[in-house]
């Protein structure tokens, strides 16, 4: 009897080590990139929307790349969202203050991404602070939206194009 007793939580715990190894199995990246344009013309001091962005996200292709599917996909999370500005090649991030990206689809609400409440001054490259959102409906959607608030430090001048790119950790189900 006492050998069931200390076997029992033994089992369990090899048991529980080995959901861990299977999870790390089935967890792969999506990395997707967008560009996006700020025009100039936008207030100062007040947090303001940019245009939406539609992103295909061509998941059922990359769910199949990495032998699985959709329906067993169990969690999807941003790891990471870097914004990077591409043109002008003169331009840095002193011209925001803050920003925020929502990710929608036609069928889901608006929920926010990431976020980043102080822009550091003389960067060409930012990473926002993903949050925990768990995003399977979105990521399994043909197509997502990513809006975009910011709230502009200093006037712009001209067009500015910024390069989005995410990161996406998924993991599937094995069976």
């Amino acid at each position: 009897m006492k050998k069931v007793l200390i076997l029992f939580p033994l089992a369990f715990l090899l048991l529980a080590m080995g959901c861990e190894k299977i999870d790390k199995l089935l967890t792969f990246d999506i990395k997707d990139s967008q560009n996006i344009k700020v025009s100039g013309g936008f207030p100062l001091g007040r947090v303001v929307p940019l245009t939406p962005l539609s992103v295909p996200t061509k998941s059922e292709e990359r769910f199949s790349t990495e032998g699985t599917q959709a329906d067993l996909v169990k969690k999807v999370t941003l790891t990471q969202l870097t914004l990077t500005i591409t043109d002008p090649s003169s331009q840095n991030f002193d011209f925001l203050k803050l920003i925020r990206i929502y990710i929608s689809t036609d069928s889901n609400d608006k929920i926010l991404l990431a976020s980043l409440d102080k822009v550091p001054q003389g960067v060409k490259a930012i990473t926002l602070e993903p949050t925990k959102a768990v995003l399977d409906k979105y990521i399994k959607a043909k197509s997502y939206t990513l809006t975009t608030e910011a709230e502009i430090a200093k006037p712009i001048s001209s067009d500015i194009t910024l390069r989005c790119d995410t990161r996406f950790q998924v993991t599937a189900d094995p069976l």
